[in-house]
């Protein structure tokens, strides 16, 4: 019966292994965790859940990810201009919208456009 994992797509994952071993007091093991991404830090301080809620709010006025959309040099350009001006309101202290997080939007729509190509 096709559960659904793995072997059902192929067998196209791998576990990878650094041959290095913690031994936890219960008998478990795992793999080390130096030289992975430690994702769960993206989480400590307030960026994280003000960047989720000005996605939000852009969701509600644009559409989820309409962002995405963006392919072209005018974009980039948009995107350039738009984090010059959150960073440069951010710095000044205006706190008429959340400008951190803009500046944070804006510069992964500009990364994730020119990725693109």
């Amino acid at each position: 019966m096709d559960d659904g994992g793995p072997e059902s797509i192929g067998g196209m994952f791998e576990t990878k292994d650094s041959g290095n071993r913690v031994i936890f007091d219960s008998g478990m093991q795992r793999d080390v965790t130096e030289g992975k991404t430690k994702w769960h830090l993206i989480r400590s301080g307030p960026m994280l859940k003000r960047w989720a809620e000005l996605m939000t709010r852009g969701a509600e006025k644009y559409d989820d990810d309409n962002w995405m959309k963006a392919n072209s040099d005018e974009e980039l350009d948009r995107f350039y201009q738009s984090a010059c001006r959150h960073f440069e309101q951010w710095v000044n202290g205006d706190d008429d919208e959340d400008h951190a997080a803009a500046v944070i939007f804006n510069i992964n729509g500009w990364e994730h456009t020119n990725a693109k190509g």
